[in-house]
């Protein structure tokens, strides 16, 4: 009995330490394991920034933003009038961080475990983090980083220390993307189907059209085109000189730094795909949209990444369409043709010309075709309610977008030639009740705050420091209208929920896109050289949203030593020059200083310059 108790008491002092010492085990694994987790990971939280973050040189690495900020910081002291927390300096994000886009941004999708239909493309939509996983951190600049070499002459060529990727000049070096020449990157104009030169391949485009001088801008009446998967956007470079202006996109996928480098260039782009949402430009957007080789299947969901493009061409628009199934005999190809064929036939669709490896369909000007179609022809059209404008977040649908009775009657969108469309008021105001006179007088208010604006500027700006302009909250886009002499391109932003004005904008030749000043914009970090921000703060302060991500998000895409106007009331001025030391940027001209002809309100503008700096470790890999 004695030696019985006695072995049970061994058994039990053995269990306890047993699950004392497996408790103690547990401890160090996740207090170890999670501290090693959180330093090799790419992790998104203020609780990563000092992990992640470094400070400026010179800085204050206690100046963390990541935890609580008084009210007053977000409300921009409109409702309490106190200062509010001021940082003395932003913390850096790791040098890995150097090109994040943060909406866009793949560890964001692994680390959240997301389930998404890689098969649709749903992985390279946009993500965006929740407010409480964001980088509230300053982008650094990479190793070496240069201020970008100038317009016209950096269509050709940039310095490669601003995007240290060269993988494509191999991967396409027999297409002439681009090649590697010492410190720079150069940029012949191939293409994967024009491999002597876009140049060569627009004209010929513009021959078998029978454009006049083989010029594809068609007597100005070809003026917007859409160029999906479009590398790095040599073929939209190349029309810039016909007086066309293309939105040229790509996804950030295999290829990854494409859109980078036609940013870079100073060629308009944008990074987005054709997956399960409409993209986000209005219907009949686009005189013309060209896939070359853009690997895209057509033929998917019944047709439904036609029907998108199909929606934003404009009455008559074209599809230029070069790809081996346009040409090639195999039997594949041969299977391919035939059922994109019988597809854009029942879409109306029919083939302006075809020629060599590419053919060019044309969209019908009214919706005779469609009306004659046998009843139950698929795709069907789609119904009346469904506004075919409608497109933050908005699911593609699988049927033909047809024109209103206004425009079917018309035959055709009734647009001016460039460049007379520019001035001219578009068709489409009456969806909005506005006037001719409306728009009118908003075209000349602008002009004359655009010509304040550059007198500003003035002492820092020749012509040609300035390319890639944004106005993020472009209206009916008449301050980039006001630009047309300057040698800039301009991407108009308009709110996505508010009048969406964006159809105005293109109808004036313009380009633009629909977007959320709450979420971080849909491309690479120091990509622009000038943002205008026309009550952009006053509008996401209405919606609760942080002004200190605004901030940090305008850095984010503006290019060191580029320009931010900010035009708002003087709470937003008072908060935005509370940021500037912290940000690294300084006043060109205040409140104080200026003197504006036109000034409506109580708006103020600011004009403030971003100084170009480096992190400690890239000043160490420079030298």
């Amino acid at each position: 009995m004695t030696r019985g108790r006695s072995e049970e008491a061994q058994k039990k002092r053995l269990l306890t330490s047993v699950c004392i010492v497996s408790v103690f085990l547990v401890f160090l694994y996740v207090y170890f394991g999670s501290k090693n987790a959180g330093e090799s990971a790419l992790e998104y939280g203020s609780r990563s920034l000092r992990k992640l973050g470094t400070s400026y040189l010179g800085g204050d690495e206690d100046s963390d933003l990541g935890g609580k900020h008084d009210e007053s910081s977000i409300k921009f002291g409109l409702d309490d009038g106190e200062d509010g927390y001021t940082p003395k300096s932003f913390p850096v994000c790791d040098d890995r961080h150097s090109e994040l886009i943060p909406c866009l941004d793949r560890n964001l999708i692994y680390q959240t475990r997301m389930k998404l239909d890689l098969s649709l493309m749903e992985h390279y939509e946009r993500h965006c983090p929740v407010p409480e996983r964001r980088y509230n951190c300053l982008i650094p600049p990479p190793a070496g980083y240069k201020v970008p070499i100038k317009w016209p002459k950096s269509r050709d060529e940039v310095w490669k220390a601003n995007i240290p990727h060269t993988h494509l000049a191999s991967e396409k070096s027999d297409q002439n993307w681009m090649v590697v020449k010492g410190d720079k990157i150069n940029f012949p104009g191939g293409g994967t189907h024009f491999h002597y030169g876009a140049d060569k391949y627009i004209a010929s485009m513009a021959n078998m059209l029978n454009f006049s001088n083989d010029n594809l801008n068609n007597d100005g009446h070809l003026r917007t085109v859409f160029d999906v998967g479009c590398g790095v956007a040599s073929f939209g470079g190349y029309l810039l000189s016909s007086d066309i202006i293309t939105m040229s996109l790509a996804p950030n996928d295999v290829h990854q730094n494409q859109i980078q480098f036609a940013l870079e260039r100073g060629i308009p782009a944008s990074l987005g795909v054709l997956g399960t949402k409409r993209l986000p430009y209005p219907s009949r957007s686009f005189e013309l949209a060209h896939c070359s080789r853009c690997r895209i299947d057509w033929l998917q969901r019944d047709g439904i990444l036609l029907l998108e493009l199909d929606r934003v061409l404009r009455p008559g628009g074209y599809f230029a369409y070069s790809s081996p199934e346009a040409y090639a005999q195999d039997e594949e190809n041969l299977r391919i043709w035939k059922k994109m064929s019988a597809l854009v036939e029942r879409m109306c669709w029919r083939i302006a010309v075809k020629r060599n490896q590419t053919v060019i369909w044309q969209k019908p000007l009214t919706n005779d075709c469609y009306l004659e179609r046998q009843p139950g022809t698929q795709p069907p059209l789609c119904p009346s309610e469904n506004d075919p404008d409608a497109v933050w977040g908005v699911q593609m649908e699988t049927c033909i977008t047809p024109y209103s009775d206004h425009d079917h009657r018309t035959g055709g969108s009734g647009l001016a030639p460039w460049p007379a469309r520019l001035t001219t008021p578009s068709p489409r105001l009456a969806d909005f009740g506005y006037s001719d006179e409306m728009f009118e007088k908003d075209t000349e208010v602008w002009r004359r705050r655009v010509d304040s604006y550059w007198n500003l500027l003035s002492p820092k700006v020749s012509s040609d420091t300035v390319r890639n302009v944004m106005d993020m909250k472009a209206n009916f886009g008449s301050f980039a209208a006001a630009l047309k002499d300057k040698s800039v391109w301009v991407m108009n932003v308009v709110p996505e929920d508010g009048p969406n004005t964006l159809k105005i904008v293109y109808d004036r030749g313009l380009i633009g896109t629909v977007h959320n000043w709450c979420e971080a914009f849909s491309t690479y970090p120091r990509t622009y050289d000038l943002l205008h921000a026309w009550t952009v703060f006053s509008d996401i302060e209405k919606k609760g949203c942080s002004g200190e991500d605004l901030l940090l998000e305008i850095d984010r895409i503006l290019r060191p030593t580029g320009f931010v106007i900010i035009r708002d009331k003087q709470p937003v001025i008072e908060f935005v020059k509370k940021y500037l030391p912290a940000l690294h940027w300084e006043t060109i001209a205040s409140p104080e200083s200026t003197s504006e002809p036109g000034q409506e309100g109580d708006e103020i503008v600011l004009v403030i310059q971003k100084k170009q700096w480096l992190t400690s470790e890239s000043v160490r890999d420079t030298e």
